[in-house]
């Protein structure tokens, strides 16, 4: 895996996504799921352009079913935005990485106290 993406899991879920500092794109998503692996590129891609400005995560739903269902993951892939520790926004499905981007850029800028 990409040096600029972590691996999420339900144990460091509090630490790693709701504790940063900076955003966190969170990638839901399961081995199993065709869509998951088309998106798995765009995600690496974003991890790069956004190293220092946004943490980049992935968390397989189906070893990380506590985080899933209290976040209420219904279908994957699901692109979480965190920030300050809440989901402020998320993309549902393989989307393109122009949307991806657009919708990133309207949550990395916002300063985190």
């Amino acid at each position: 895996m990409n040096k600029n993406i972590i691996t999420a899991t339900d144990e460091n879920f509090q630490q790693e996504i709701l504790n940063s500092d900076l955003p966190v794109l969170v990638d839901f998503w399961a081995p199993w799921c065709g869509p998951c692996r088309m998106v798995a590129p765009i995600v690496e891609e974003l991890s790069d352009e956004y190293a220092g400005k946004l943490k980049v995560a992935k968390l397989n739903t189906d070893e990380n079913m506590d985080t899933a269902i209290n976040y209420s993951i219904r279908s994957i892939p699901t692109l979480g935005i965190f920030v300050n520790g809440k989901m402020v926004d998320s993309i549902i499905g393989a989307a393109p990485k122009k949307m991806l981007k657009n919708k990133i850029d309207q949550h990395v800028n916002i300063t985190v106290n």
